[in-house]
């Protein structure tokens, strides 16, 4: 996971990979497909693409982050009650579907996220979109680590500011 990002060695996930009728969107080096019952079933090339972007995702400081992760493990350990992970929302812009919204669920723990990687990570969603980045240097990276092993924090601040620095 890198900001918004769940990376494989084929493709990318805008939150965490669905998995049965789970709702999603999947990023591939052809486009942006929708999936998930009831949201699935359409997709667009990168050409029809005009903007990506997401809303409803939860932003908090780290320390905040850790406080909201330590009370809800409080709840879980009391009441054995967990939630599912959070929705957020993904919106996608196309000359001829105009815009389209489709859910995501959030992979990261707590499914919250600190303004600097929810920044990052909108920044880089809009060059996917016009196409200064390519979904191929994402899968790159994660095809050159190793699968069981996450980034750190700052590691994964580096990639999204490398993913979205602008080209020289």
């Amino acid at each position: 996971m890198v900001g918004l990002f769940w990376i494989s060695e084929d493709c990318v996930y805008l939150g965490a990979e669905p998995t049965g009728a789970a709702p999603g969107v999947r990023l591939t080096g052809d486009g942006v497909e929708i999936l998930g019952q009831g949201q699935g079933g359409r997709s667009w090339k990168w050409d029809e693409v005009r903007g990506l972007d997401v809303r409803d995702v939860a932003v908090r400081s780290a320390g905040r982050r850790l406080a909201s992760m330590a009370f809800d493990s409080v709840v879980v350990l009391f009441t054995g009650d967990g939630e599912h992970p959070p929705l957020f929302t993904v919106v996608v812009e196309t000359e001829d579907d105009g815009t389209v919204e489709a859910n995501a669920l959030a992979a990261v723990t707590g499914g919250i996220h600190t303004p600097d990687e929810y920044a990052l990570s909108r920044t880089l969603l809009a060059r996917l979109a016009d196409g200064t980045t390519t979904v191929g240097e994402l899968v790159g990276w994660r095809r050159d680590e190793p699968g069981d092993v996450a980034p750190t924090r700052d590691q994964r601040l580096a990639l999204l500011r490398a993913w979205t620095a602008a080209p020289v």
